[in-house]
């Protein structure tokens, strides 16, 4: 089986940006069909992608089922959940989950974690997860995964009596975050292998987010190369029609700023009094729900007009020569992978064919 390239690649190998230094969402937003995501990886791995991402809803989109048929269904490309809750499965279930995975994909698995929707989350009747939990949480799957006998064990994640998954277990699987804040990338740099950013972050963003990571990293006495932080640009060419388009960056930007419109627009540093028109703006208070899943063409026509423009320019749009151009230019903000999101590698393959001959 090909090795997969990930974290461990050496830094001699970061001059080559080839396509195995790009990724995708598998089933990316509202599906009804999870078995999608089998020709999705095929295409994928066709076109030489290197790492596919799984989100986790709760309905027909679990990331341990998805996990599994994909690393089944793949020989080459990586596999990362982007992310699954530390609160919703015990520690120990977790653990043994990332280690099946592991053994299942000969190494291609990278097990990535993250807080998750504050008000589902909430709603479930779990604590929101804090940053030293996700912390901790790094440190107790290590501890698992190289065999030791965990008792006693009271931290940040609560009280365990007794855990262990093998005594002969010594696996080195990779782990991931999913990091908005500087609190939460800095322990990310300590404590996580791979990093994934959020969608529609600035250039300025992403570099000072990809300098916090690697200044935290090398701190904590690590090599910053062992460090990914791989971006999520919103890659939309127009080769899609017009109502995808808006769909997938007017629409989806908008959605964010509905869900946690503060934390996009602080992260940015962007001006909080346009965040304020856009929630006060008739189309925004018209919506009956999250605004790419229920919004028309018309919708999203309006709510152009009270997204600013530079907030919507935070992706990769035009034509797929144009797109292909947006996602290498991240790699010149320091990222070490590009996550081209909202589109599928059917909706990729042009862009991906120009990246790969410019």
């Amino acid at each position: 089986m090909p090795e997969n390239r990930s974290h461990h690649d050496s830094p001699d190998d970061r001059g080559a940006i080839g396509t195995e230094r790009l990724g995708f969402y598998t089933l990316g937003g509202h599906v009804s069909d999870p078995r999608i995501m089998l020709d999705e990886l095929a295409r994928a791995e066709d076109l030489g992608l290197g790492r596919a991402f799984i989100s986790e809803r709760l309905n027909v989109k679990e990331a341990c089922a998805l996990s599994g048929a994909a690393g089944a269904a793949t020989d080459r490309i990586g596999i990362t959940t982007a992310a699954t809750n530390i609160n919703t499965r015990h520690s120990a279930v977790t653990a043994a989950f990332a280690t099946t995975m592991h053994r299942l994909t000969r190494g291609r698995f990278t097990l990535g974690v993250g807080r998750g929707l504050r008000p589902q989350i909430a709603g479930l009747g779990l604590a929101q997860t804090t940053t030293a939990q996700l912390d901790e949480f790094a440190q107790l799957m290590r501890r698992l995964w190289r065999g030791e006998k965990i008792s006693e064990y009271s931290g940040a994640l609560g009280h365990f009596p007794s855990m262990q998954l093998d005594s002969t277990f010594d696996e080195h699987i990779p782990l991931a975050t999913t990091a908005f804040g500087p609190a939460t990338l800095a322990m990310a740099g300590r404590s996580y292998d791979v990093v994934v950013l959020h969608t529609f972050f600035s250039d300025e963003t992403t570099a000072r987010a990809v300098q916090t990571v690697k200044e935290s990293a090398t701190r904590a006495g690590r090599d910053p190369d062992t460090v990914q932080v791989w971006s999520c640009l919103a890659t939309v060419d127009d080769e899609l029609d017009e109502k995808t388009r808006l769909r997938r960056t007017v629409g989806r930007l908008a959605t964010y700023l509905q869900l946690y419109g503060d934390l996009m627009v602080s992260t940015n540093r962007w001006d909080p009094a346009l965040l304020t028109r856009f929630r006060e703006s008739d189309v925004v208070g018209g919506l009956s729900g999250w605004a790419d899943a229920v919004g028309d063409a018309e919708t999203f026509q309006r709510l152009g007009e009270v997204v600013p423009t530079d907030w919507l320019a935070c992706a990769a749009t035009g034509s797929p020569r144009q797109c292909a151009a947006g996602v290498r230019a991240q790699f010149d903000l320091g990222v070490d992978g590009v996550i081209m999101h909202g589109a599928t590698p059917d909706e990729l393959a042009s862009t991906v064919r120009e990246f790969g001959a410019h």
